[in-house]
């Protein structure tokens, strides 16, 4: 067998081992070491690329990585550098021999004329990054990162559920590589998109009716005075304070938007908020009466009289009396004196009730007198309670309802028993009752 000497230039790692020869035995060589094969058309041994010729080099997660003279078995995450980086280039670059017939430059570098530059893994799609994952192009190799919000577990990219960290300060709602905060109803998100800021609802059209209050995270609505704040809280209803009693007003009371008002029947004027009181037609002017009539004021309006109220026999003597001259036949039997007075009460008066108290004016030594109801009181309304000699009350006896009007003739009687002299004289008295009870 013939001789074969091999003289090997062990270089480092980094760069591809050559084998030398001497002149003299270059034609005698036959053999390669291990890791290499004898290249028949270059005469020369070429590195053996295991990861291809092996059959499942290597196992599991473990990644091939062929190498000079043999192979490695690497986790896929890591990256073997064979070239060192030159500084004095624009692309990382490693010395290449152009006589060789493989590639001579490191993994993850390509020949470009005398140098090795950088492959771009991530754009020639020469990468085993996740869908998930970015990739990301480094010197002589490649990364695969995960976007932001997602972390690595494994080789895949898991979204970061940052609402664990109580980044928020109402409610975090975590969505894929992200989050974002919400605020309770009432409340806005602040600018730091995290904070939550009360929020003034009645600034922003809070949906209250009349009157709205800002509270901390809500608002409330309210009514004017009036008025009722309805079921669904925000609208108001007027309040019919005419339905709650009878009370309100003396008259009528009538409801309003949020207030009432009490009203008055004619012929009487509001007196305070709730109190009726009788106009007076005859001094405020307001009466019909004529030049020769006497306007007599009445609860609710007024009456207009003649001035002269003597009837034949009688004749005037002043304003309100007249007298039956003695010299006349006719007024023998007749009193002597009539008096004319007028008065009004109202109506559903309490009974009995004292209206009218008669006093006589003349009173002669020695003389009786007595009171009577003449004539008027045909279903005895009324009586006379006598007080004294010269006094008496009429009493109302029964309760009467107006508009009505009473015309009393009330008769004072003198008895004088020591001259045997009899007389008397009458009070006519106009009672008009009004037609309510004020």
């Amino acid at each position: 067998m013939k001789a074969t000497y091999v003289l090997l230039c062990v270089g480092l790692l980094v760069l591809p081992a050559t084998i030398c020869q001497s002149p003299a035995e270059r034609d005698s060589y036959t053999e390669c070491t291990d890791g290499y094969e004898w290249d028949v058309q270059t005469q020369l041994c070429r590195d053996i690329n295991e990861c291809d010729t092996i059959q499942e080099a290597c196992q599991g997660e473990m990644k091939c990585f062929n190498h000079y003279g043999g192979y490695l078995c690497l986790p896929r995450s890591a990256h073997v550098v064979t070239a060192p980086e030159s500084s004095s280039q624009s692309e990382p670059s490693v010395p290449v021999e152009t006589n060789e017939a493989f590639n001579p430059c490191p993994v993850g570098y390509r020949a470009q004329g005398e140098t090795c530059v950088d492959i771009d893994e991530c754009e020639l799609d020469m990468h085993d990054c996740q869908p998930s994952q970015q990739c990301i192009n480094t010197v002589g190799t490649y990364t695969c990162q995960c976007p932001d919000g997602y972390s690595k577990i494994g080789i895949e990219c898991v979204d970061i559920d940052e609402c664990r960290y109580r980044y928020c300060q109402h409610r975090c709602v975590n969505v894929p590589g992200s989050f974002s905060c919400e605020c309770e109803p009432g409340f806005q998100l602040a600018g730091n998109n995290r904070s939550c800021v009360d929020v003034n609802e009645c600034e922003m059209g809070a949906p209250c009716q009349q009157r709205c209050y800002n509270s901390y995270g809500t608002f409330l609505c309210r009514c004017d005075q009036g008025y009722d704040l309805g079921p669904d809280g925000y609208s108001c209803n007027d309040i019919d304070e005419c339905s709650y009693s009878s009370f309100l007003c003396q008259f009528q009371c009538m409801n309003e938007p949020g207030r009432f008002s009490c009203v008055c029947p004619d012929g009487y004027e509001l007196h305070g908020t709730r109190l009726c009181q009788d106009v007076n037609e005859c001094e405020t002017g307001t009466h019909l009466c004529g030049e020769r009539q006497a306007c007599v004021n009445i609860h609710g309006g007024h009456q207009c009289l003649d001035s002269n109220h003597c009837q034949d026999p009688y004749v005037q003597v002043s304003e309100n009396r007249c007298i039956c001259p003695v010299v006349k036949p006719e007024c023998r039997d007749m009193p002597f004196s009539i008096v004319h007075r007028y008065m009004s009460i109202t109506s559903e008066r309490s009974v009995p009730s004292d209206i009218f108290q008669i006093q006589a004016t003349s009173v002669y030594p020695g003389a009786n007198n007595s009171f009577r109801i003449r004539s008027g009181d045909e279903n005895g309304e009324f009586y006379i309670r006598q007080i004294n000699n010269i006094g008496a009350m009429l009493v109302l006896a029964r309760a009467v309802t107006g508009p009505k009007e009473y015309v009393l003739d009330l008769e004072m009687v003198s008895v004088n028993p020591l001259m045997n002299y009899q007389t008397s004289s009458v009070l006519r008295l106009s009672v008009y009752v009004g037609p309510h009870a004020f």
